[in-house]
């Protein structure tokens, strides 16, 4: 597809009608002549606005989140990312609870990276991160829209005369309560942003929502379905070339030669690009790019294309000796104290019953379904890059780092995205396609990589191994719990002011603060870190340790003699909310039923990003080991909630997530090169191997608002581990579950 720079927006818009009403969700791409334009800096529209669907000219911008039509048409902007969580119906119903506006007459779209550096971070909270998009970001979208919704009470109320207590505001109508005259939004929205408010108004509490707490159907969903939806690979210009990239094997090797020649009279070859070690920051690679006139002639040409490798010091690397020396350092080193409690050291060692064991879990990769890539265009001292991104803010930097322009003359055109999973932080698509664009003299160029070079170039889940020690008194109750972990750290990677005591955080996340009572703990870190970079996984740290904690609970309430689910409450007894999703999910799945030989059922608890879960998952394993999970039963408590069908969807693709971890997810090593390339050697789960998720909603209320991008994935892999223990008596102590002969008779 090719746009025409003077289409309007009107004609380009894609809309759609939810089952809640209509909405029109569309995403604008500027033509040639709209790209060379100055930014106007201060209207929405005028002189073709760069970084966003422009809103319709005749709108007024009441405040920088909102934008009201004449026709009543708000346009609601929106700062996170939508990457399939529904942050494009989430953050609108916060605004529009606030505003009291016609639900069927609300719009989307993003908000502006570029504006929001020029004007101090106006839109706050960018990055789309840690199932922070509600939690985080709520209460000032709320004040957005009860500020506006006050201004134009406010303008009505001058407009007849009266005080604006005397009038109230429903379904984008403002009414004079006493004489019953009516104004619409619309109609007062252009005095109403001139209106300056003695203070800013009340929130309002959950009790009186009207609209957040409903079932919205998702507003992005009918655009997905009919392919009308823009993911960053979907970007069209005008005069447009593509390009595909190959870096090195591993990291820190760099490129000896390649042979230009042997590709340059290929059809439609236009360019090679190199990216040398300069490029090669944070653990990215040295590589090359093909320029072409299409990306398969670009792919094609650059798998024909001579590249000769100097693969550097790290060929002696691979997964076995890691897990050798991981084995070993748990067995002989110290390490640094993430937790101390009582003394956990001397009361094991008197203990009546030692319960010992070793867990753990390979590096993984994120495996987005839309392999990662980015359209750039560098011309007249001005950058524009495309791409489905988490963190705008971040893709702008680097894109300002690369093409030596200023911040403010970089624009981030945000797209949808075909999963992130805290991988679409940028791993230099940004800077490669940039440093191409800098080459073809004003042209456009889409850089998408193979799906080979994507799980090559990742910044993988980390490798952990863990080593567990709980001693019981006579009476099987635990008085002592010892824990030490050896993991690559993400923080070394991304932060390494945040490990400067030995520690990193995300690394224990789940072990160091576990719930459970005890009174002598130690938790303890060795960090291990290879020429492997690690980054944020869905649900970081707490991914792996959970199925690690809870697998090893339900081995001591073995030893205890007790059924795991009632030693957990004796545990727990000191956390009512913690009980209250345990005895939610076990009263739903019917905890302890019969079931046929060779199925079984398997508990696990956690939190995350200050939400609670518990999962049973019922699963069946053939007498050839082979493994069915039937149903997972999930119980939720994130306090409140926007949407309860966003919270069902997050459950369950959280659930997929880890299910295909727990499964198959594994990444190795081999002479200091990834193994795995493609979904053939890195599967995932598939429709038919998805058990039945039944989601619970058990809420607290009050002040607590959880997150639920993640919140579901670090009990599933448990849960399952646990379920096929008690179907076939063998216990699952490291992912990925295919590696185990799970066999019975």
């Amino acid at each position: 597809m090719t746009l025409n720079p003077k289409l309007t927006r009107r004609c380009f818009i894609v809309t759609s009608a939810s089952a809640g009403g209509g909405m029109m969700l569309g995403f604008y791409l500027p033509g040639a002549e709209a790209l060379a334009l100055p930014p106007d800096m201060e209207g929405a529209r005028i002189a073709g606005q760069p970084w966003t669907p422009p809103t319709d000219t005749a709108g007024t911008e009441v405040n920088a989140w909102l934008v009201i039509a004449p026709d009543d048409t708000v346009t609601i902007r929106v700062a996170q990312s939508e990457m399939g969580e529904g942050v494009f119906t989430s953050m609108p119903m916060i605004v529009a609870e606030e505003l009291q506006c016609d639900w069927n007459k609300v719009k989307a779209e993003y908000a502006s990276a570029n504006r929001s550096l020029r004007e101090n971070q106006l839109y706050k909270r960018m990055s789309t991160n840690g199932s922070g998009a509600v939690r985080r970001s709520r209460e000032y979208l709320q004040q957005a829209g009860a500020s506006a919704r006050q201004r134009l009470i406010q303008a009505a109320a001058n407009q007849w005369g009266v005080p604006a207590s005397a009038c109230t505001s429903k379904d984008s109508v403002i009414t004079h309560t006493s004489s019953g005259r009516t104004l619409r939004y619309g109609e007062v929205a252009a005095p109403a942003a001139q209106v300056q408010l003695a203070q800013e108004p009340t929130i309002k509490k959950p009790s009186e929502y009207t609209l957040m707490g409903q079932p919205v159907a998702r507003l992005d969903t009918p655009l997905k379905v009919d392919g009308s939806a823009i993911f960053g690979a979907d970007v069209r210009l005008p005069n447009m070339l593509f390009a595909t990239s190959k870096t090195s094997p591993i990291v820190g090797a760099s490129i000896k030669s390649y042979d230009f020649t042997a590709i340059k009279n290929r059809p439609g070859v236009h360019s090679v690009v190199e990216f040398g070690l300069e490029n090669n920051a944070k653990g990215l690679r040295s590589g090359v790019a093909v320029v072409a006139d299409t990306w398969y002639r670009a792919k094609t040409a650059l798998d024909l294309l001579p590249i000769e490798w100097d693969y550097g010091p790290h060929t002696n690397v691979d997964s076995v000796k890691i897990a050798e020396q991981d084995q070993q350092v748990l067995n002989e080193k110290s390490g640094s104290i993430a937790l101390d409690e009582g003394n956990a050291l001397d009361s094991i060692r008197s203990a009546s019953t030692v319960v010992e064991a070793v867990y753990g879990a390979p590096h993984q990769a994120h495996a987005t379904m839309e392999p990662l890539g980015c359209t750039a265009q560098v011309e007249n001292n001005r950058v524009d890059v495309w791409l489905g991104t988490q963190s705008p803010e971040g893709a702008l930097r680097e894109a300002s780092e690369q093409a030596g322009v200023a911040p403010e003359n970089v624009y981030v055109h945000n797209c949808f995205l075909g999963g992130g999973f805290g991988g679409r932080g940028s791993r230099s698509e940004v800077s490669q396609a940039v440093a191409i664009a800098k080459t073809l003299d004003g042209r456009p160029v889409n850089l998408i990589w193979s799906r080979e070079e994507d799980m090559n170039n990742d910044y993988y889940n980390p490798n952990v191994m863990a080593k567990f020690q709980a001693g019981l008194d006579a009476d099987g109750v635990p008085t002592s719990w010892f824990n030490r972990v050896t993991s690559d750290s993400i923080f070394y990677w991304l932060r390494p002011e945040a490990v400067g005591n030995g520690v990193d955080r995300i690394a224990v996340g789940g072990l160091a603060d576990m719930p459970y009572k005890v009174p002598n703990k130690r938790v303890e870190f060795i960090m291990r870190n290879t020429h492997i970079p690690v980054s944020f996984w869905r649900a970081p740290g707490v991914n792996h340790n959970i199925f690690m904690l809870e697998s090893f609970i339900d081995e001591v309430a073995l030893a205890a003699g007790q059924d795991p689910v009632d030693f957990r409450r004796s545990l727990l007894a000191d956390h009512p909310d913690w009980l209250n999703v345990l005895e939610t999910a076990v009263d739903k799945a019917n905890w302890g039923k019969s079931l046929p030989q060779g199925t079984g059922q398997g508990f696990a608890i956690s939190e995350a990003f200050g939400t609670l879960v518990a999962e049973v998952a019922q699963v069946s394993v053939s007498r050839r080991g082979e493994i069915q999970v039937e149903h997972i039963t999930c119980a939720v408590d994130c306090g409140n909630i926007v949407n309860p069908l966003t919270i069902e969807m997050q459950v369950e693709s959280s659930i997929v997530y880890g299910l295909s971890a727990a499964l198959y997810g594994e990444i190795t090593l081999e002479d200091g090169a990834v193994v795995q390339s493609n979904f053939d050697e890195y599967p995932l789960l598939s429709m038919s191997e998805m058990p039945q998720v039944e989601t619970h909603l058990a809420l607290s209320g009050g002040d607590k608002w959880g997150g639920m991008g993640e919140a579901a994935l670090p009990a599933a892999p448990a849960s399952v581990a646990n379920a096929i223990f008690a179907a076939t008596g063998k216990r699952v102590r490291s992912m990925p579950f295919k590696h185990h002969d799970l066999s019975w008779s």
